[in-house]
C-alpha cells in the first residue's frame, strides 16, 4: 500500500499551493480518500478537511470554497488545491483511505501517507 504526499512548501498568507498524493495498492475495491491536517503541536483533527467518495466531495466548513479536493480517474492521483491560506493553516497535511466514511469521518481499515508539511509567513 503507498500514499505518497507531495507538493508541500512555504507560502504567504493569502497564497495558494496544491498537495498530490499517488494511491496504489489498496486492499480494497470501494474507499474513501481525504485530506487530514495537522498543526504542530497539537492532535490531528478527528475528521478530514476534504474528502471524495464515489464522486462525491465533502468539505469541513473551515476551507469550504477555498479548498478543492479531486482525483484522477481510476483513483491514482488525489489533489488538494488550496487558495486564500490563512496563517493558521500551517500544519503537515496527511493524505489518507478507508474503506468506510461517513461525510469527513473515516472508519474501519485506514491507510496514511507520511505527510507533506505546508508553512505560512505573514
Amino acid at each position: 500500500v503507498q500514499l505518497a504526499e507531495s507538493g508541500g512548501g512555504s507560502v504567504h498568507t493569502g497564497g495558494s499551493l496544491k498537495l498530490s498524493c499517488v494511491v496504489s495498492g489498496l486492499p480494497f475495491a470501494d474507499y474513501c480518500l481525504g485530506w487530514f491536517r495537522q498543526v504542530p503541536g497539537m492532535e490531528r483533527e478527528l475528521g478530514a478537511i476534504a474528502g471524495i467518495d464515489s464522486d462525491s466531495t465533502t468539505y469541513a466548513d473551515s476551507v469550504k470554497d477555498r479548498f478543492t479536493i479531486s482525483q484522477e480517474r481510476a483513483k491514482t492521483t488525489l489533489s488538494l488545491e488550496m487558495n486564500s491560506l490563512e496563517f493558521g493553516e500551517a500544519a503537515m497535511y496527511y493524505c489518507a483511505a478507508a474503506n468506510n466514511c461517513f461525510g469527513l469521518e473515516f472508519y474501519g481499515m485506514d491507510y496514511w501517507g507520511k505527510g507533506a508539511l505546508v508553512t505560512i509567513s505573514s
